[in-house]
């Protein structure tokens, strides 16, 4: 049950406080322990709160990365991560990663600097004013997005903060802060206190009529990274049912990816076997959990579509039948593992009966050549064998051809353990991510990237001074590959796609951190595994066969479809 309260206490005897020390502190008690930004005169204020608090204050390169570090920090952590920057440039230069927390389900809350009422037209320095400081406000950037201008806004906006925290699913927030409002006196603020109300549920009839349904024929379930904290409950109905599993790049691992009811990935760098299966069952439901359906997920796929319809599960309700219009969709409004409990309990006890089914079929591994560059199905094969299998690390697959290998041939055993960005697909958020992944964690994490994305943007530097273990293993193919390849396949003529050769162990070495460049296949695994047993940042350059091509033949019928022509 939700308890709406007044953050604003009684005048007790205690220091002043300031809006910014104010605003931590209660961000503190909201369970905020890391914040990852760049500093900047407009935001000095804020930032010396922040740094004197029981945070973790982490200062970055650049507002991009801090953002994606902050993303897979809270993703990692399961806990509200902060983003501050200052104004202008510092505002503008986080909008990419925020708009990544929103599709990613992140709780993520960004505090930027904005001028001053009485500076506003006047070309103030960096000037920051509406509708700069409404960016991420709307349904395509964050969920919240306030300036305050006078301290007694402080406890109304600490309280929405309180209640989009809250509710299941991510919570974007945007507050703009005009440099004389953060130090402005402001009253101390009591606890928020929220209930555990928020999430939706689904009525008892409604699941008793699905257990009918489910019992007399089992449907396919279609696992999207909304699932992500529901695996326990997701795994027995599927074992109860005897039904199939296939997911979206983004849920790999919520379902054991060895487990015999386990069908294979859907969309970018997914498998032709899970068409071909649905093609061959034609189920006449499909359960959806936790996905939106989307390009990167379905590719709008009419094999991908059940005979009378879906049965969507989700926790926002704008998600329902927006990438099959065409197709008849049953809304559920529900949290997915109060609703999968709720569907056991109504089917019962399992039958006793043996079900035949066939564990997919796993890729025999290639044996390693002997010289030449390394095969990127093979760099999978040892990351597969030193990281998933051999470690607990955190693995993210960064936008490009890494994400497509390993989409395809990775095959990841438990929850939380594999991170992809499909549907936003930023290049640098793997680059930067692991940073923030390997500091919230305490541990290993592991990026799997291009050498265009190391490029683009990256926080090695900063993982040297901050002393995260991560772990950067470079597609080394000194070129955007995943354009050319898919400019050839089009019938164009790649153009300026190469770059010039990167030696990434020595920058590396350059900066502080660990490397070592590999150019054969032979030595893939021992240098993997002493990246991996290496404490502190780490690069490890693979040298790729560029004349491999990825499993993206379907992200290229899609694009031709969409009116793609040479």
């Amino acid at each position: 049950m939700l308890n709406p309260v007044s953050l604003e206490a009684p005048p007790v005897a205690a220091a002043p406080l300031t809006v910014s020390t104010a605003l931590v502190e209660a961000l503190v008690r909201l369970g905020v322990t890391h914040a990852f930004g760049v500093m900047g005169g407009a935001i000095a204020p804020f930032f010396h709160a922040v740094a004197h608090s029981a945070m973790t204050a982490l200062h970055l390169r650049h507002e991009s990365g801090a953002t994606f570090a902050a993303v897979e920090a809270s993703l990692a952590s399961r806990r509200p991560v902060l983003v501050f920057t200052t104004a202008g440039p510092g505002l503008t230069n986080a909008v990419t990663g925020l708009l990544a927390a929103r599709w990613e389900g992140a709780h993520v809350i960004l505090v930027s600097a904005a001028t001053s009422a009485v500076n506003r037209g006047r070309i103030a320095t960096q000037e920051t004013i509406a509708p700069l400081d409404g960016l991420l406000a709307g349904a395509g950037g964050g969920h919240l997005a306030v300036t305050i201008e006078h301290p007694r806004q402080v406890p109304q906006v600490m309280s929405q903060l309180a209640i989009g925290l809250a509710r299941p699913g991510g919570f974007v927030a945007h507050l703009s802060l005009p440099i004389d409002v953060q130090g402005a006196p402001c009253p101390r603020l009591a606890p928020p206190l929220v209930g555990d109300g928020l999430a939706p549920r689904c009525a008892p009839t409604t699941v008793a009529g699905h257990a009918a349904r489910f019992a007399a024929e089992p449907p396919v379930v279609w696992l999207g990274f909304g699932a992500r904290h529901a695996a326990a409950p997701i795994r027995a109905l599927v074992e109860r049912l005897g039904a199939r599993v296939m997911c979206s790049p983004r849920a790999k691992g919520i379902f054991p990816e060895d487990h015999p009811r386990y069908l294979g990935v859907t969309g970018v760098g997914g498998h032709a076997r899970v068409g071909e299966a649905l093609a061959a069952a034609r189920p006449r439901h499909i359960l959806v959990l936790g996905t939106r359906l989307g390009e990167s997920t379905s590719f709008w796929s009419d094999e991908l579509t059940p005979r009378d319809s879906f049965i969507h599960v989700d926790v926002d309700a704008a998600v329902f039948g927006r990438a099959y219009p065409h197709v008849a969709t049953e809304p559920v409004l529900a949290e997915l593992g109060a609703y999968c409990a709720g569907l056991l309990a109504a089917l019962g006890p399992a039958p006793d009966v043996a079900a035949s089914v066939v564990r997919p079929s796993l890729r025999a591994a290639p044996r390693p050549r002997p010289s030449g560059p390394v095969r990127p199905q093979h760099l999978i094969d040892e990351l597969q064998r030193v990281v998933v299998d051999g470690s607990d690390a955190w693995l993210m697959a960064e936008s490009g051809n890494a994400f497509c290998w390993a989409n395809h041939y990775l095959r990841v055993p438990a929850p939380g353990r594999y991170r992809v960005s499909t549907g936003w697909g930023s290049m640098g958020h793997a680059a930067t991510g692991v940073v923030g992944a390997a500091l919230a964690r305490g541990g290993k994490a592991v990026a799997l990237l291009g050498d265009g994305a190391m490029l683009m943007q990256n926080e090695l530097h900063a993982a040297v001074q901050h002393r995260a273990d991560a772990l950067w293993v470079i597609l080394n193919d000194a070129s955007y590959l995943m354009c050319a390849q898919g400019m050839r396949v089009m019938g164009w003529e790649p153009f300026s796609c190469e770059l010039p050769p990167v030696d990434f162990a020595a920058l590396a070495r350059a900066v502080g951190a660990g490397g070592e460049v590999v150019t054969t296949e032979a030595e893939l695994g021992p240098a993997l595994e002493r990246a991996m047993a290496a404490r502190g940042p780490w690069v490890l350059d693979v040298a790729i066969d560029a004349r491999e091509l990825p499993p993206s033949g379907a992200r290229n019928k899609s694009l031709m479809q969409q009116g793609y022509k040479s």
